[in-house]
C-alpha cells in the first residue's frame, strides 16, 4: 500500500507534548499536526489550540499517531471530538514484528525507526525533552520553541514510519484497531470511581506500614511468617513446607527439597487450594506491595495509560502497581459507584474454553464435544460428573463441590494448553497415575479439539507464521519454539479479538465502558438505565462472539456473559478477597478508634 491507496483526501500526522500526573487527565502543553499532502505543518501552543482540532476530522480525513490513546486522551482533555478515522502505528508496528525477537522497550518509535534503518532523534535528547515538559508549567518562551521542535520532529519521524509501514498494513483491520484504541482513551478519561474516604488512609504510608505488620497474625493463622528480635515479620519456608504437608498439598518443588514458590506457582496452586489463598495474597502484600501506588485523580477516579496490544496474544496490559484490578483482588472492593450511579462488571463466561471449541469445530467431524459440554452451561462441573469426580445430581452450591469444579477449570484450562501430567497431579493434588488418566479422558472426550490443536501446531512452526482472522498475528522458529505457547496463542489472541470488537461496538452505542479487564468489561451509567445498557453490553458482547467465531454469516456458536451490577451505595466485591478486605477495615477501624482515644486524653 501506498499513499495513493490510502482512500481519504486528507492524510494529518499528529502529535501531542502534554504533562501527565497519576491519576489525572493529561496537561496538554502543544500539539504538532503535519498534513502529509500538502506538506504544511501547524506548531500550536495550549494557548493557540482553540476548541476544535485545526483540521477537519471528518471521514475523508485519516489522522496517524503512534500509541493513540495518548494523542486521543489530549483530544478529550481539550475538549475535540475524537477522529472518525485513527491509524495507530504503535499496533501496527507490533503486530509486524511479534515473536521476531525484538524487545518491548524497543517497539516505540524510535525503535520503530532504528528496526527499518531509518534515523531518528537521539535517545538521551527525547528523555531530556520528556523531563523537562514533565516538570511542568511555567515554560519560557525560548523552552516552548524547545518543545515545539522536539515535537516536529516526533511527527517528522511518524512520517517516515508511515512511509515504510503502509505496505504492510491492512487498512481496515488498522482503522479498526485504531478505533479501539480511542475507545480506551475515553475509558482512561472517564476512570473508575475510588472510594476516597478508605482509598486515602491507605495511600498514607505511614497507615499502610501499620497495616501491613497487624495484618500478618490475624490472616496467617498457620503461623508461617515468624518475628525476628527487631519485631519484623519474615516469610520461614520450613513452616510453610510443614502447612502444605499437613494440608496434603503436593506442592511443586524445584528439586527434592525446595519449595517452588514463584509467583506464578503460588496463584496456580492457590486456585486448586482455596484455603491458602489469604497466605497468597498476604505474600503478595509483605513482598510487592510496600505502598499503596493506585494512580488516582483529584477527583476520585483510577487513571492509567491502558496500553493496548501489549502483549503478543494483543492483551491490554496496564502497568499493575497504578491500577486497580492489578494488584491484589482485595483492592477491588475500593472500587464504589458514585451517588446516583451504578456499575456492571460484565464478563464472558468461560471464554477460553468455548473459543478453543469453537476454533476446533468441524475439524474432525460434525461432533463438538466441546462446545457441547459449554453449551450444557458450566463445562467445568459436567466435565467433572463425566469424569466421575463429581456426582451426577450436583450443582455448584453442593457442599465440596465447588472446590473440585474449580480444580477441574485448572484441569480443562490446563491441559488445553499442554499441561503434563506430573503438573497436573501437583496443581490438582492427585497421584501421577491419575493425572494420567484425566488427561487421557480429556483427551478422548474431546478429540476433535486435540486433532485441531496438534495440526495447529505442526502448521504454525512449518509456516512460520500464526494469524487471527482479525489480522493479528505472531512469527513462530526465531524466538517462539514453545509448545504450550503455541497451542495458547490463537485461543488467546482469538478472545482478544472479539473483546475489542464488542469494546468498540458499545463505545459507538454511546456506553460508557470505563475499564476493560481480560475478559471482562466494567460500564458505568445512571442507576436508572444500568438494566438497558447493560443488555445492550451483553448483547453486544454476544454478536461479537458470533461474527468471529462462525465463518460463515449462518454460524450459530456464540458466548454467553455473567453480569454483575453494583449500585450505589454498595462496592465492587471479590469472593476471593473478601476475608483480606475485612481484616483491612477491621485493623482501620481498631487504628481509628486509638486515634480517637488519644486526641480524648490530650484535651
Amino acid at each position: 500500500m501506498a499513499r495513493s491507496d490510502l482512500p481519504f483526501a486528507r492524510v494529518i500526522l499528529e502529535d501531542f507534548e502534554f504533562i501527565s500526573v497519576p491519576g489525572e487527565r493529561p496537561d496538554v502543553v502543544c500539539g504538532v499536526f503535519h498534513d502529509l499532502d500538502t506538506g504544511q505543518t501547524l506548531r500550536l501552543t495550549r494557548e493557540q489550540l482553540t476548541e476544535r482540532p485545526p483540521y477537519d476530522i471528518g471521514p475523508d480525513t485519516l489522522v496517524v499517531c503512534f500509541v493513540a490513546n495518548a494523542e486521543m486522551a489530549c483530544h478529550l482533555s481539550l475538549g475535540w471530538p475524537i477522529p472518525k478515522n485513527i491509524l495507530d502505528l504503535s499496533p501496527e508496528f507490533k503486530c509486524h514484528v511479534n515473536g521476531k525477537g525484538i524487545p518491548r522497550k524497543n517497539q516505540g518509535l524510535i525503535g520503530a525507526l532504528q528496526y527499518f534503518g531509518l534515523s531518528t532523534i537521539a535517545p538521551k535528547r527525547k528523555d531530556a525533552m520528556r523531563e523537562r515538559i514533565m516538570k511542568g508549567w511555567p515554560f519560557t518562551a525560548e523552552e516552548f520553541e524547545q518543545i515545539l521542535d522536539y515535537c516536529a520532529e516526533d511527527v517528522e519521524m511518524l512520517r517516515q514510519l508511515l512511509l515504510e509501514l503502509l505496505p504492510c498494513i491492512d487498512l481496515p483491520i488498522a482503522l479498526h484497531r485504531g478505533e479501539f484504541v480511542a475507545a480506551l482513551a475515553r475509558s482512561e478519561h472517564v476512570g473508575v470511581p475510588i472510594d476516597m474516604e478508605i482509598f486515602s488512609q491507605l495511600a498514607d504510608k505511614k497507615t499502610w506500614r501499620e497495616m501491613r505488620d497487624s495484618m500478618v497474625p490475624l490472616v496467617d493463622v498457620h503461623g508461617v511468617y515468624v518475628r525476628d528480635k527487631l519485631g519484623e515479620w519474615h516469610w520461614n519456608n520450613a513452616r510453610f513446607d510443614e502447612l502444605v504437608v499437613a494440608e496434603g498439598i503436593n506442592w511443586p518443588r524445584t528439586d527434592a527439597s525446595k519449595l517452588d514458590l514463584r509467583r506464578k506457582t503460588f496463584e496456580s496452586m492457590a486456585k486448586a487450594y482455596p484455603q491458602i489463598e489469604p497466605l497468597r495474597q498476604l505474600r503478595y502484600i509483605r513482598d510487592k506491595l510496600r505502598t499503596i501506588r493506585l494512580s488516582v485523580g483529584g477527583d476520585g477516579r483510577n487513571r492509567t495509560v491502558l496500553w493496548p496490544f501489549s502483549s503478543k496474544t494483543s492483551r491490554t496490559q496496564p502497568k499493575a502497581r497504578h491500577w486497580i484490578f492489578s494488584p491484589s483482588v482485595w483492592l477491588r472492593f475500593l472500587i464504589k459507584p458514585e451517588p446516583g450511579k451504578a456499575l456492571a462488571y460484565i464478563d464472558y463466561s468461560s471464554m477460553e474454553f468455548a473459543g478453543a471449541g469453537a476454533l476446533s469445530d468441524g475439524h474432525t467431524g460434525a461432533s463438538n464435544s466441546m462446545f457441547k459440554l459449554y453449551n450444557s452451561g458450566d463445562p467445568y462441573l459436567d466435565f467433572g460428573k463425566i469424569i466421575g469426580l463429581i456426582p451426577p445430581d450436583a450443582t455448584r452450591e453442593t457442599p465440596g463441590v465447588g472446590v473440585i469444579r474449580d480444580r477441574l477449570k485448572v484441569l480443562c484450562l490446563g491441559t488445553q494448553y499442554g499441561m503434563q501430567r506430573s503438573t497436573l497431579a501437583t496443581r490438582l493434588g492427585v497421584s501421577d497415575l491419575e493425572a494420567h488418566e484425566m488427561l487421557q479422558l480429556h483427551r478422548g472426550l474431546l478429540s476433535q479439539y486435540w486433532h485441531w490443536s496438534e495440526d495447529w501446531l505442526h502448521h504454525s512452526l512449518t509456516s512460520g507464521m500464526m494469524r487471527t482472522v482479525y489480522g493479528w498475528q505472531c512469527a513462530t522458529g526465531i524466538t517462539e519454539f514453545s509448545e504450550r505457547s503455541i497451542r495458547n496463542w490463537p485461543i488467546q489472541s482469538t478472545c482478544a479479538d472479539i473483546f475489542r470488537l464488542a469494546y468498540v461496538w458499545g463505545t459507538r452505542h454511546g456506553l460508557t465502558l470505563i475499564a476493560p479487564v481480560h475478559d471482562a468489561v466494567l460500564l458505568e451509567a445512571p442507576e436508572d438505565r444500568i438494566e438497558a445498557d447493560v443488555a445492550l453490553m451483553r448483547e453486544i458482547m454476544r454478536r461479537a462472539s458470533r461474527v468471529i467465531l462462525n465463518p460463515t454469516a449462518d454460524g450459530t456458536i456464540e458466548l454467553r456473559t455473567d453480569v454483575k451490577i453494583i449500585r450505589y451505595p454498595d462496592r465492587f466485591t471479590d469472593p476471593r478477597g473478601t476475608e483480606l478486605w475485612n481484616t483491612v477495615l477491621k485493623l482501620l477501624a481498631e487504628r481509628r478508634e486509638r486515634q480517637e482515644a488519644t486526641a480524648r486524653e490530650a484535651s
